[in-house]
């Protein structure tokens, strides 16, 4: 992300009974564990929904359906040291093959070779005391919209 611009994003909800997908990450510079659903950044041109659509293909090679926006959430955060500044569309959306439900964690790996994991946990993980959930304002979010 270029340093000082604001990044649009779309991230997507998918939830399996009380528990959501989420991936984890690092901060090495605050030591640091969050998470945060899936997604990425919006293309220009690019409807955010399509974005949320073509991220899921691209990180989980998965096919979504029933997507519908949550909200947009404004992000004002510090990564590694440095600021960072994101407007945020939030859906929810579930998977259109049933299996993947089944599976604990999903893998993929992004095209710098970096590998991910996304696993399913419940809401109350990210309580008062538990680990940051992003982007800000997410978990109040879900609390307001239960059938996310």
């Amino acid at each position: 992300m270029k340093e000082g611009a604001i990044r649009p994003k779309a991230v997507c909800v998918v939830r399996r009974g009380a528990e959501f997908l989420v991936s984890g990450a690092v901060d090495s510079v605050k030591g640091e564990r969050f998470y945060g659903p899936l997604g990425g950044g919006i293309e220009f041109g690019e409807h955010a929904a399509d974005a949320v659509r073509r991220e899921m293909m691209e990180e989980l090679g998965a096919e979504i359906v029933d997507v519908r926006p949550l909200g947009v959430l404004e992000n004002l955060f510090t990564y590694e040291g440095r600021p960072g500044h994101e407007i945020v569309f939030v859906f929810a959306a579930r998977f259109a093959d049933a299996s993947l439900y089944g599976r604990d964690e999903l893998r993929w790996t992004e095209s710098d070779g970096t590998e991910w994991r996304a696993e399913w946990l419940p809401l109350d993980f990210f309580a008062d005391g538990g680990p940051p959930l992003y982007p800000t304002g997410l978990r109040e979010l879900l609390e307001q919209d239960p059938s996310s």
